[in-house]
């Protein structure tokens, strides 16, 4: 299968597909394709799979997309700024993301709801108790904020994240939460209370603006009460 992933920050990807292949994608983020290509709605993996979708964030039925009549293309984003990555899944070798991070995957790639194992990580790591496990064989697509930043942790490594900025990791990382420091540094040190604490051996992807805080940037520029769109943008031309 022949991808490439265009733009800057605000980036699509679009994959070829030859007779035969197939992609699936979460409903909505197909921004355009070929006339030769068809698109069909499926509950992969029938109804308890569908629902276990519907806990991660994703939609219940996934949208499927493969070519007719030759060589079809089709393209997807995501639904914020952000940068796209290809994870490749091989069998034996599972890959956890963080709930939303799935934009879409080759045919033979599972996707499936995996919880955290650990009481600190669930109740404090931003995400709640519920990721998503890719697994199977392919080529998978993840998006996320901002700028991906990469790390190859060798056996007992330790990385210390902000909770917003984990994307993914390899299964063979242990991911839990701490204090940031000690209380004072906790409350006071403007990074949070807790960070993610990710431990070797494997690979781990991080984002370096997380979707809260690109909303906290936005917040002071949005309409505020009653206020109307275009009030809101003619005050901040008058500034």
């Amino acid at each position: 299968m022949k991808y490439r992933i265009s733009g800057n920050n605000l980036q699509v990807v679009s994959i070829e597909l030859g007779p035969g292949e197939r992609v699936y994608a979460e409903a909505g983020a197909m921004v355009y394709m070929s006339g030769n290509v068809v698109m069909e709605a499926r509950a992969r993996g029938g109804i308890l799979k569908g629902l276990k979708r519907k806990l991660m964030g994703e939609t219940f039925f996934m949208t499927e997309f493969y070519s007719t009549g030759g060589r079809g293309l089709v393209a997807f984003a995501g639904n914020a700024p952000g940068t796209i990555k290809p994870v490749e899944i091989s069998p034996g070798k599972e890959f956890l993301v963080q709930k939303d991070a799935f934009l879409c995957a080759q045919d033979g790639v599972d996707l499936d709801m995996a919880f955290q194992r650990k009481l600190g990580a669930a109740l404090f790591g931003g995400e709640g108790f519920i990721l998503e496990r890719l697994s199977g064989s392919g080529l998978a697509f993840i998006h996320a904020c901002g700028d991906f930043v990469e790390f190859d942790l060798s056996p007992g490594q330790v990385l210390k994240v902000d909770v917003g900025c984990v994307v993914g990791w390899d299964a063979t990382v242990t991911y839990d939460i701490q204090l940031a420091g000690g209380v004072k540094t906790a409350l006071f040190g403007g990074e949070g209370i807790f960070l993610a604490t990710l431990r070797g051996p494997g690979k781990v992807i991080l984002q370096s603006m997380s979707l809260r805080n690109l909303a906290a940037a936005l917040q002071p520029y949005l309409p505020q009460g009653g206020e109307t769109s275009g009030t809101s943008v003619i005050s901040l031309l008058g500034d």
